[in-house]
């Protein structure tokens, strides 16, 4: 039940109904209007409902049940047997589209954060006994462990969605909240010619959510009420594909083989950005003096101790600007600073958002004779994004499906890390829903991942390794990697289950309460020899060598075409980059047992704290090898 509202300009206060009440003053209809106008406009709730949603919201009048009833509907077979039953729900009386007082409050059983639901079912009393009383699940049969999965997996059928926040920003506070509704609201049905229509709505003055819901069409006694659960959606194939929790259907007749998108779609990832005057010759500033740099990463200040290079405080008297957050003035800083350099490239979002970088990675792929359900190229995870591709994607799930494949897939946002609004899921109805809070893309999940046994823990768990990559060239393409490299590691053992359980499936416990706790670091020298202890006949200098080849291959792919479709020359740009990537078992053509790196993601602006940390030359060493193009002993390997 599709309700893609984006609340995002509130900012929302999460209570309980208690505390709301509590605080709540005494509002108008005036002042009611005026801080809500915006939020009702956007969802499409005609004027004339606005003095009754006021009034209800103010007395918290739910009194659909005078206007509505709810009947079970038994399904009987050609022996009038009965074969199950569903919930719908009735007009008790007539609904005018023209009358005021036909706007209704709807209740939330039950919101979550996406990471919390599992917790929530364990923990909340009373909540997994609605729940599954609400999804109409038998429980006689079941321990509680089973209840809780069927739960989980049946509630994409019943979750809604909405946001408030800066939302791009990574914010825990800004993340998508998932909600169920009442038994009254989630019993409304679909419907392709709808009547009414339902949006989740934000009371300022409670600082609580409801749902909110109003007739389009004019209703008789005893017809039933239906909304369209993916309102907006005009594609007839794309709808097919949205309506799957509640309406499966065989799509494995469309083409799963994914097409380059068209110059237009990059365009629309940089259109605040300006690309560089091509008629300005790049001297380069004056390496027989000091080169002055402006910092905007402060870990970096009191480790840049080369002599060669002296900070300061105004970007404006800089040689060369280090900027955290994004920089997209190419081709003003070309015309007013001709020789001054600047750490990012004009479209490298073509690498460190996370659609784009499928597309560019799929650019490496090797010619096959015939349509395969295997990655191409070997190190990138088949990936669709659900937004442009979510047909391809069902129809390729369904062709695994019906090879007897796994299908366990990780779904990301675009354009956040740290794991946020992150699943793992092999449920078909929940990857189709998981867009509805966001932009998705769905990377094939690393089912048999090269594992690590951490003696603290004992176990053998998950891990990732990241690279620091250093752009100094687009043409001729001229890329280093710091010999250095970082581990990360899960706290749990690894298994295909368990698919909610953060501490075993992924590896950033910096930023989880409790897990940062077992922590582990290993330092690279120290993990090299017990790697291949615990890996016999697998050497790291073969493994580290196809790593260096799969970099490379990402960043030929990266610049193949020019910007926006690449990333764009600039000879002012140098860069840093943190590839992550992991460790999969595969077999070669031969049969043999194989390492395969696979890339997880590219970051811009990586922490590097760690870096500073234990390595003292770490920060002189990149400043050499872009800037001033030495190499020598700055512990890089050119690729």
């Amino acid at each position: 039940m599709s309700s893609d509202i984006d609340l995002s300009s509130i900012q929302i206060v999460d209570e309980t109904h208690e505390k709301a009440r509590a605080r709540k003053e005494k509002e108008t209809y005036t002042e009611f209007a005026e801080l809500h106008r915006s939020q009702l406009i956007n969802s499409g709730v005609p004027e004339l409902y606005w003095p009754k949603l006021f009034n209800k919201l103010s007395e918290e009048i739910y009194d659909a049940g005078n206007a509505f009833e709810m009947k079970q509907v038994l399904l009987m077979n050609e022996t009038e047997e009965t074969i199950g039953s569903h919930w719908i729900v009735c007009a008790t009386s007539s609904v005018c589209i023209y009358e005021p007082q036909h706007i209704y409050l709807i209740d939330h059983a039950w919101t979550y954060n996406g990471s919390s639901a599992e917790d929530d079912l364990k923990k909340i009393p009373g909540l997994l006994e609605r729940m599954a009383a609400l999804m109409d699940i038998e429980t006689e049969t079941k321990t509680k462990k089973e209840l809780i999965d069927t739960v989980l997996e049946t509630m994409w059928q019943f979750n809604q969605t909405y946001r408030f926040g800066n939302f791009e920003l990574g914010s825990d506070d800004s993340m998508p909240k998932w909600y169920i509704m009442d038994e009254f609201g989630s019993r409304i049905r679909h419907s392709e010619e709808p009547n009414f229509r339902v949006v989740p709505f934000y009371h300022i003055n409670s600082g609580l959510v409801y749902s909110i819901m109003w007739p389009v069409r004019e209703i008789e006694v005893g017809d039933e009420i239906t909304r369209d659960y993916i309102e907006g959606e005009t594609n007839p194939t794309v709808r097919l594909a949205r309506l799957m929790p509640w309406e499966p259907v065989d799509l494995m007749h469309i083409s799963y083989t994914q097409e380059e998108p068209s110059i237009e779609y990059f365009s629309s990832y940089t259109q605040i950005e300006t690309q560089p005057s091509p008629n300005i010759k790049f001297i380069g500033p004056n390496e027989s003096k000091k080169l002055k740099v402006f910092l905007e990463y402060d870990k970096f200040s009191a480790h840049l101790t080369d002599p060669r290079f002296e900070l300061v405080d105004n970007p404006d008297d800089a040689d060369i600007l280090w900027y955290f957050q994004h920089f997209h003035q190419f081709y003003e800083l070309s015309l007013s600073r001709p020789n001054c350099m600047v750490n990012q490239f004009p479209c490298e979002n073509v690498i460190t958002v996370k659609d784009l970088l499928a597309i560019v990675a799929r650019r490496a792929a090797k010619p096959i004779k015939a349509e395969t359900l295997s990655s191409n190229p070997k190190w990138l995870p088949v990936t669709y994004n659900l937004k442009t591709e979510l047909a391809k994607f069902v129809s390729y799930y369904q062709h695994r499906e019906k090879r007897g494949l796994d299908n366990f897939w990780i779904c990301k946002p675009w354009n956040l890390a740290r794991g946020l609004d992150t699943y793992i899921s092999k449920n078909l109805a929940q990857i189709v829903r998981l867009p509805d809070s966001g932009p998705k893309v769905a990377c094939k999940y690393i089912e048999n991942p090269v594992l690590f046994h951490r003696s603290d823990v004992e176990a053998d768990v998950k891990f990732d390794i990241r690279y620091l990559v250093l752009l100094t060239s687009i043409e001729p393409l001229q890329l280093f990697t710091y010999q250095v490299f970082w581990l990360r590691f899960a706290n749990k053992p690894y298994s295909l289950n368990d698919l909610y359980d953060y501490e075993k499936h992924f590896t950033v416990m910096n930023y989880v309460e409790g897990a940062e706790t077992k922590l582990k670091q290993m330092h690279y020298n120290d993990f090299i020899p017990e790697f291949e202890k615990q890996n016999e006949g697998f050497f790291w200098k073969d493994i580290e060598k196809d790593i260096f080849t799969m970099i490379k291959e990402l960043f030929q792919a990266a610049t193949k075409l020019p910007a926006p479709q690449g990333i764009g020359r600039s000879p002012q740009s140098r860069a840093m980059y943190a590839v992550d990537l992991m460790l999969a078992w595969d077999t070669d053509s031969s049969g043999n047992r194989v390492v395969q790196p696979m890339l997880c993601e590219v970051n811009f602006s990586p922490d590097c704290a760690r870096a500073c940390k234990y390595h003292p030359s770490f920060v002189n060493d990149i400043f050499s090898v872009l800037f001033l193009n030495d190499t020598d002993n700055k512990h890089v390997v050119e690729l």
